[in-house]
């Protein structure tokens, strides 16, 4: 874990914004947040693509979305990240076996083929080899538009790069979720 000495200093006004909306949507700014708005340029970059990323005008479905961002989360091991969106993807309505299933989905007859594919995806682009299996790559590219695989892709990115981020530094998860999900 890297050390940081978090400053407490008067952050620029859309720091003080993002963290206000986080307090009114989470009930606190998040712990993550306090790391990255020690670069406040950063941040904002930071904020906006993610924003982008999870709009409501996304082509991939919002419980697509969060499922990506659990499974790259438990791959990665950041517990922060598990405890923040696994609390986001049951709000946003799947069924919590599901939830507990996710961490051995191969096994779970929960998933539908969609979300198997997209589960493999999404352990490929995060494996560190870097390899997409030729079968997932054509599976995709037949399921999905060149638009809906930039948007699968950079979520995926973007993802492993907060999960690594919040490890690096050791950010403690916030008790968004009361599962156990690893």
């Amino acid at each position: 874990m890297l050390p940081l000495r978090l400053k407490t200093r008067k952050y620029p006004w859309y720091v003080r914004v993002i963290f206000w909306l986080q307090r009114r949507k989470y009930g606190d700014a998040l712990n993550s947040s306090r790391y990255w708005a020690q670069s406040p340029s950063i941040f904002l970059t930071l904020s906006l693509f993610y924003g982008v990323l999870d709009r409501k005008s996304s082509p991939i479905s919002p419980v697509m979305r969060s499922l990506i961002i659990v499974r790259v989360s438990q791959l990665n091991g950041c517990s922060f990240c598990i405890d923040l969106n696994t609390s986001i993807l049951l709000e946003r309505g799947l069924d919590m076996e599901k939830v507990q299933a996710l961490n051995k989905w191969r096994e779970s007859p929960l998933f539908s083929d969609e979300e198997r594919l997209v589960l493999e995806y999404v352990e490929d682009v995060t494996d560190s080899k870097g390899e997409i299996r030729a079968p997932i790559k054509t599976q995709m590219a037949q399921q999905y538009t060149d638009k809906d695989l930039v948007e699968i892709t950079a979520l995926i990115a973007f993802q492993n790069m907060s999960t690594k981020f919040n490890n690096a530094f050791g950010i403690d998860p916030q008790g968004f979720c009361s599962l156990e999900i690893k």
